[in-house]
């Protein structure tokens, strides 16, 4: 089975796990996982990992993510998007200005608090939170550190009816919600708000415009459908890379802890290493051994 990265662009409609399960059928394999979940309604970039790839979810899950939507402001909704009941609303007889908007969107740069909506999937007590909203119960919700790394208005504010509309660009950590971002940036304007939209363009550094449709994965053999995963390397690029000796490569094929001293390039995290052009595994600072490096990752059957 190749493993490799699929770049899909999930439609409107279906979720990230409806994905992995076409997935499994498309590529004939049970080793599909997604490197994080998309609402239904939300489109754009979702990366399954595809056999030995699997490893990597949860690195890759921890990587940045960007996104495109629109801001509506005058309605608050149960779902603090355009899919729930309205909860509060007034009537926006004009515009906030340009200023304005951009001036709040600058205050949310940077590491902000997040309270996750009652229609997520996040976990109290052992059930999520949508489990509880669709009975009718509110808990207390956990609060949660992102970072925003880059947050701005992309176009202009237009007003439709009472309403006022204005498109965003996010780039974030894992676990921002971006609808909660836009109910927070419409609080900070003053006005009740929610999510018009939103696509993501980019995870993991991977960007929409490398995405195959679901459209062209069912057209296509299982040969087509193949070609087009993306290399494990595609998503680990940020990352420093070190060529091992013959010596080296017989320790960490194996996944032996090696010494520091054995590193010839400079790392911070994490750590890829090859041998002939290939890849073997990752490798981080050991947490209990100072000096030590130990496996994170092992990309390369021992053999």
């Amino acid at each position: 089975m190749q493993s490799g990265i699929l770049p899909l662009y999930k439609p409107a409609g279906h979720t990230s796990h409806d994905m992995v399960v076409k997935a499994r059928k498309w590529l004939q394999t049970k080793e599909v996982g997604h490197t994080g979940t998309l609402d239904p309604a939300v489109t754009g970039v979702l990366l399954l990992c595809i056999g030995r790839a699997t490893k990597l979810v949860p690195m890759l899950m921890e990587r940045p993510k960007a996104y495109e939507g629109i801001v509506s402001l005058g309605a608050t909704t149960t779902t603090e998007d355009a899919e729930g009941e309205i909860l509060d609303k007034v009537e926006l007889h004009e515009t906030p200005t340009e200023e304005a908007v951009d001036h709040v969107l600058k205050q949310f740069n940077g590491e902000i608090t997040q309270i996750p909506p009652m229609y997520s999937a996040v976990k109290v007590k052992g059930k999520r939170l949508y489990e509880y909203a669709r009975e009718g119960i509110e808990v207390e919700r956990p609060k949660r550190q992102v970072t925003i790394y880059d947050a701005k208005r992309t176009g202009e504010i237009s007003l439709n009816g009472t309403s006022a509309h204005f498109p965003i660009s996010v780039m974030c950590s894992k676990g921002t919600y971006i609808r909660t971002f836009a109910v927070d940036v419409g609080q900070a304007l003053g006005f009740p708000a929610h999510l018009h939209s939103l696509t993501r363009t980019m995870s993991a550094g991977v960007k929409d415009s490398q995405c195959v449709t679901a459209e062209q994965m069912e057209a296509a053999s299982l040969e087509e459908r193949m070609s087009y995963l993306l290399p494990i390397s595609e998503t680990l690029q940020h990352l420093p890379h070190m060529e091992l000796s013959d010596t080296l490569f017989n320790l960490v094929k194996n996944g032996a802890v090696l010494d520091e001293s054995d590193v010839s390039v400079p790392f911070e995290q994490k750590l890829v290493f090859t041998y002939q052009g290939t890849l073997v595994a990752i490798y981080e600072h050991h947490p209990n051994k100072p000096s030590k490096i130990k496996p994170n990752v092992m990309l390369r059957r021992p053999s």
